[in-house]
Formats: C-alpha cells, structure tokens, sequence
C-alpha cells in the first residue's frame, strides 16, 4: 500500500513539473537593443548611450544601441512600436516622437499613447538660441529687431520637423511677431555643422554640441529657452527675461517600450535607471552637458506626456 502511494506522489510531481514547463528566465537573459532615432552625436543620442552603458554595467546584459534617424525620429519609435514587447527593444523618445508627431504626420503609424508604455522620463534640457557668428546680433531684442527690418532672411535648423527645438523655433517666432525659415535635418549634428558654417542662421540647440563654438568665439549664444539661467552659462539671460515673457521650452527625453510590455519588465527598468540617474557621475555628466536629471515613475512620465501633448499640439498642427 504505501508502495501504490508513494508512485501516486511521484507521479503528482511529474505532472506538476511537466505542467509548469522549465523555470522562466530572469529578465533580461539576452542582449536588449536601444533604439535612438536620430543621428550620431545629438542628445538623444548622448543620452542613449549614457543610459545604455550603465545598464549593460548594472545587469552584465549588453544594451545595444541602434541609431534609426528619420521623419524627426518617427522611424525609429515605430521600430519599437510595433515590437515584440518583451522588454528586449526600447526606445529613447524625444519631444517631437511623443508631443506633436500625430499633429505633423497626417499618415504616422504609431499612436504615442495607444502603442507604446512609458518606463520612466530620463532628461528635460533646455536649448540654448544660438547664432551664427556672422549675424550681427547679440541678444534676443536685436534678433527681433534685425528679423522684422530683413523679412525673410532668417533661418534656423533643427534635428527633424517636429523636434523640439524645430518647435521652440517656431513658438519664439509666433510670440515675437516675425518670420523665419525651418530647416530640418535628420539629427542635431549635422544641423549644427551647418550652423557653424553660416549654411543656416539659428539654432534652438542642445548644450553639448554649441558650447565649444560658443566658447571659442565661433557662436553667440543669445538666450536659454528653460525657465532659469543654465549654470553653465549663467551670463546668458533666458528668452522670458530678454523680451519674450511667458516664452519657454524644455526638451524631453525619456524610455519608452511596446504597449503590453510585462509590468514587471517596466518596473525593473524604471527602478534601474532611477538609481542610473541618481548616481553622482550621471547626474554630473548630464548637468555639465545642459540636461536636467528628473526620473521618477512610469506613471510620472505618463503624466508628463500628456502635459507635453496639450501644450505644444496645436502650435505643431500650424507648422504642418
């Protein structure tokens, strides 16, 4: 008798086994692609990069970063849209992916809330208004000034239509009352090139990329496009306090995965990269480069978009 109980036990925990399948595996168990749609060398990019090296430190997984510039980084948040959503494809989404896409793009083939789930805002920077050194212009009233006595001789770059500093350019014009020429690039880089060359007029640019110019002589920086001075250039007023009242843009950058994306896989990720962001050599990196660490919850950043959403969609619907 106890011979037939003990087979009934062990066959119990055959079928139990069999029934359960072999033990899943811990998240993540294979490398994990970042995408960042835009070029080389722009914020998005910096950030990326930042973010994907300490997670591939953090996990001993290895966070591959995949530039897929385009269409002012729709291509490559459609990537990751339409994804597995396994926690193994992320995206770096900017202001422009997530704000304003569905108000430039009569055709976008993402939705930014139905088809993606936030994990966690990385970086609000504001630009710094850059000008070329050949324009004879030091701050932002002889910009306005110089605008209005030369229609039409004005323009200013940007890393994609839609992109947030294609969008503080055009805000900076509707509230100034004047005219000016966007150019979009397929990233922050080689708008920049372009600038320094004298190709275009402006730029509404991120810290990293104008600070050398601007120290060197090479650029003027007339204004900073955030709520207060940036440290590291604390001479240069903001747009607000220079003529513009009421006048401010911040950028946004934050993680973003497939809708339906397993809440234990966003959880892990958000609560790494808030401990990422608030390491000292992250958050001296980020400020030294004009970012602004913010972190939080998914649902922080789902909040924030929304916010993003309402503010800038219907200033982007006019520049359609």
């Amino acid at each position: 008798m106890r011979g037939v109980f003990r087979g009934v036990f062990l066959a119990g925990l055959l079928a139990s086994a069999v029934a359960a399948g072999p033990a899943a595996a811990e998240y993540p168990d294979r490398p994990i692609q970042l995408v960042v749609p835009f070029t080389p060398g722009g914020n998005t990019d910096i950030l990326g990069r930042v973010i994907a090296q300490k997670l591939s430190q953090a996990w001993g997984a290895n966070v591959v970063v995949e530039n897929r510039p385009g269409a002012g980084g729709t291509i490559g948040v459609n990537v990751v849209a339409k994804a597995k959503p396994d926690g193994y494809t992320i995206v770096m989404a900017a202001f422009g992916t997530l704000f304003v896409a569905q108000s430039l793009y009569e055709n976008l083939p993402y939705d930014p809330v139905a088809d993606l789930d936030p994990v966690i805002i990385v970086a609000t920077p504001p630009t710094v208004l850059t000008a070329t050194a050949r324009l004879p212009v030091n701050n932002v009233a002889e910009l306005i000034a110089y605008a209005k006595q030369h229609p039409g001789a004005l323009n200013y770059g940007s890393s994609g239509k839609g992109t947030s500093n294609h969008l503080f350019g055009a805000l900076f014009a509707s509230m100034a009352g004047i005219s000016m020429t966007h150019v979009p690039y397929k990233g922050s880089g080689p708008a920049i090139t372009d600038l320094v060359a004298g190709q275009t007029q402006l730029n509404f640019a991120p810290f990293p990329l104008v600070l050398p110019s601007i120290k060197a002589g090479t650029l003027k920086a007339l204004a900073v496009t955030g709520p207060r001075r940036s440290p590291l250039l604390p001479d240069v007023p903001t747009v607000a306090e220079s003529g513009l009242p009421g006048y401010e843009g911040q950028g946004w950058f934050g993680l973003m995965v497939p809708k339906g994306t397993p809440k234990d896989i966003v959880d892990k990720l958000n609560a790494e990269v808030n401990r990422i962001l608030q390491s000292p050599d992250v958050r001296k990196n980020l400020i030294e480069d004009g970012a602004v660490p913010v972190g939080g919850t998914p649902q922080d950043a789902a909040n924030s978009i929304a916010a993003g959403i309402a503010k800038w969609k219907d200033l982007a619907a006019r520049t359609r």
